[in-house]
């Protein structure tokens, strides 16, 4: 079977460090859509409204690779189709992305607390790629994996997106060796260090991910760095990637770490504009072999635990 020819560069440049959406237009045998004003009504009205629809199509806020469309256009399958979206208000995140290392394949960026890695629901202008796309001037810059939006440190990014499968290629394999910091209640009784393998699930639209029985998906070595005043320091090295996975495995230690708005309960979400309570997990270093150069990396962050201040 022959596969989907690819689409052709989008019209629009990005927003706010912000791709457009693409849109191609499906194959239609019972000839539901004359127009490509009737589809893209079916399509988009339940969501912002026939309305407002229709305000993007008199705009010209659809384009093709021709130029604006126009509601009345005949449909034609596989055809593709831009729009920017509407963002919505968004609170600044009032910490730097900061800049480890740069060459001509890689951007390794030191996240704050409380930015996402890249757009997903209502975080999209205030992001890390897309501040990192504006201020480094690289339109073309994605993200190799993720950092959820409470950890802070260190993400790889990829210049060019034809690299991009190389390098999420080691984080698939296990080919990059990371080393995470955290904050947690210290208690003596807890023999350290030791290694947590657990079988964890995280379901759609649930915030806490759960431990069951079964075969173990997951494992974790967990070390104590330090303690004063009723905390410890930990090293933390995830040897898989389960979602949530060191808090989980954190707290079934009895060790839920400082500030985490989800283990061992899920509390309110924060008032907009409040930063005060950062989860205490930093991602501390990065460590693999380029799979396009084959130098050997090694990037530690530069953000330090504000639970763990250094001491004089």
């Amino acid at each position: 079977m022959r596969g989907r020819a690819k689409p052709p560069p989008s019209p629009l440049p990005q927003r706010h460090g912000v791709d457009p959406v693409r849109v191609r237009l499906p194959a239609d045998p019972e000839g539901r859509w004359a127009t490509v004003g009737d589809h893209l009504l079916d399509r988009f009205s339940g969501a912002i409204g026939a309305d407002r629809v229709e305000a993007m199509l008199a705009g010209g806020r659809f384009v093709s690779t021709a130029g604006p469309v126009s509601g009345d256009e005949p449909y034609t399958a596989g055809r593709c189709l831009w729009f920017h979206r509407d963002f919505a208000p968004e609170e600044p995140v009032p910490f730097p992305v900061g800049v480890v290392y740069r060459d001509a394949q890689l951007v390794v960026a030191d996240k704050p607390h409380f930015l996402a890695t890249m757009p997903r629901g209502r975080h999209i202008t205030e992001t890390a790629v897309a501040r990192l796309r504006r201020d480094l001037d690289l339109p073309h810059l994605q993200p190799a994996h993720r950092l959820d939006r409470m950890t802070a440190g260190l993400v790889l990014f990829v210049v060019r997106p034809g690299e991009r499968g190389a390098y999420q290629t080691l984080f698939r394999d296990r080919l990059v060796r990371k080393e995470y910091e955290a904050v947690a209640p210290y208690d003596p009784s807890l023999a350290l260090p030791r290694t947590v393998r657990s079988r964890i699930v995280k379901e759609r639209g649930v915030l806490a991910a759960r431990e069951e029985a079964g075969e173990a998906n997951s494992e974790s070595r967990i070390e104590l760095l330090g303690r004063r005043d009723g905390l410890g320091r930990y090293r933390l090295l995830p040897a898989t990637g389960r979602t949530h996975q060191l808090r989980v495995h954190m707290n079934s230690l009895g060790l839920p770490l400082v500030n985490d708005p989800v283990y061992p309960a899920v509390l309110p979400d924060a008032a907009p504009g409040d930063f005060s309570r950062p989860l205490q997990l930093l991602a501390r270093v990065l460590e693999f072999t380029d799979p396009v150069t084959g130098e050997p990396h090694r990037f530690e962050s530069g953000l330090r635990l504000s639970a763990w201040p250094e001491e004089d």
